[in-house]
């Protein structure tokens, strides 16, 4: 796996869930019972949040993104797709999650680059957020952070990134309700696991640039993710749960 990361930037650092606002617990709790429920439904009839994209899609190839095509939300300017391509241990695939400009706070602009890779501009100017690692059951087992290269974006602060986040939504039952309910759910839930993978993101490669004189950091090819944090559902739910208490 090409994921190498400059080692004195650290771990991520998340907030801790006691110290979040109310407001925000209580919008990490609504989301954990949402997908919490995804799986209800899912599971009683045999399926699962990745099969629902997999569906009618033909044999599974790696680099393909699935569905066909992506999935979009015009209303909301949101965005992703599931893939495989890494060799991370227990992974099947990982979804990608991208804003679209529609939806980027008004004055919002991409970081200056003065690089000669071509960026995304003006209404095709989105941003990754994050990414969602899944197991072969169908089961979330991590989140990361990638380099531009990666998805081709237009790389924005990571505070706008974060604003982001908070955008996301997909709201319509193609190619299926549950699937979307969730990853718009996971959003929510994982917020602050998001939020300090973003925060180290911008760490990480400041420090290669500075590392790596000469070398346009966003296309350099020996830093692809930029930061990995495992996670639980459950495990999360239940500290929400225990700091509303």
């Amino acid at each position: 796996m090409n994921d190498v990361v400059d080692s004195r930037v650290g771990l991520p650092e998340v907030a801790a869930i006691d110290s979040l606002a109310r407001e925000r617990l209580q919008a990490m709790l609504a989301a954990g019972e949402e997908i919490l429920e995804c799986y209800r439904v899912l599971t009683k009839a045999g399926l699962n949040i990745v099969g629902e994209l997999l569906k009618g899609q033909g044999t599974f190839y790696e680099y393909d993104h699935y569905p066909k095509g992506d999935i979009y939300d015009e209303e909301f300017s949101s965005q992703y797709y599931y893939h495989a391509h890494r060799e991370q241990q227990g992974e099947h695939g990982h979804f990608h999650t991208f804003l679209r400009a529609g939806a980027i706070a008004e004055g919002v602009q991409p970081v200056p680059y003065d690089g000669d890779e071509p960026w995304p501009r003006g209404d095709e100017a989105l941003s990754h957020l994050i990414c969602i690692s899944m197991d072969a059951r169908g089961f979330p087992i991590g989140l990361f952070a990638t380099n531009r290269w990666v998805t081709a974006e237009a790389w924005y602060r990571a505070d706008d990134v974060i604003d982001m986040v908070d955008r996301f939504r997909i709201d319509h039952a193609n190619p299926s309700w549950p699937t979307n309910r969730w990853i718009t759910a996971m959003m929510r839930l994982f917020r602050p696991q998001i939020a300090a993978l973003l925060i180290h993101r911008d760490a990480v490669v400041e420090a290669w640039a500075r590392d790596h004189p000469g070398v346009d950091v966003f296309e350099d090819r020996d830093l692809e993710v930029t930061g990995w944090l495992d996670i639980s559902v459950d495990d999360q739910l239940a500290a929400v749960r225990a700091a509303i208490a």
